[in-house]
């Protein structure tokens, strides 16, 4: 199992949060006395505190839905810890994901688990998650924490964007959204987002 320092973990939360357009200021305020009134930034935080304790669980949608509660909790967000049961736009695009009603999750994940090499498994199931959009909010910080989860439990490292790659991330994730073609983002994700393989 990857060893993940409470330095690294510090700076994936950081990253997180500029992902999601948290203030620089807001954030080092947090990190620095770990008090905030930004219910996102603690959120990331139990949610790394209820991943940290889980290595070992097996993924599972029912698993995927626990690190949704911890993500958003606080943030009235309903329903809390179960998929999203309306639509939902996403910034920068037209196309729109199927409701959950529509999409077998748990065939879905299930194939994805049976790809052999570790690390395009984690990268894909990474990617579908934040393409599913199974939740009103929080996909993107919820594929991140499971990425990390199983990326951790298999000694690959984390898997953290760079804060000056947000927007070609962001680029590559519009592309994916529209087309549907994980490929590219797949690539992208192995090339600049892989900190700490041992």
């Amino acid at each position: 199992m990857y060893k993940i320092t409470s330095k690294k973990i510090t700076e994936t939360i950081y990253r997180s949060a500029k992902l999601e357009g948290i203030n620089t200021t807001e954030i080092y305020s947090f990190i620095k006395n770990q008090k905030t009134d930004n219910n996102k930034l603690k959120g990331l935080k139990d949610g790394w505190k209820f991943v940290l304790n889980t290595i070992e669980e097996e993924l599972t949608i029912d698993y995927i839905k626990k690190v949704h509660f911890q993500i958003c909790k606080g943030q009235n967000i309903t329903p809390l810890g179960e998929f999203r049961n309306k639509g939902v736009g996403i910034t920068g695009t037209t196309w729109r994901p199927k409701l959950p009603s529509k999409c077998d999750y748990e065939k879905e994940l299930k194939e994805l688990k049976n790809i052999p090499n570790e690390l395009d498994r984690i990268i894909s199931i990474f990617c579908w998650i934040q393409r599913s959009q199974m939740f009103l909010d929080g996909n993107k910080r919820i594929a991140n924490l499971i990425a990390n989860k199983e990326m951790i439990k298999h000694g690959q490292g984390i898997i953290s964007v760079p804060v000056e790659k947000i927007g070609n991330y962001f680029t590559q994730l519009i592309n994916y959204y529209e087309t549907g073609n994980i490929e590219n983002i797949k690539q992208w994700i192995y090339q600049n987002c892989i900190d700490g393989i041992e």
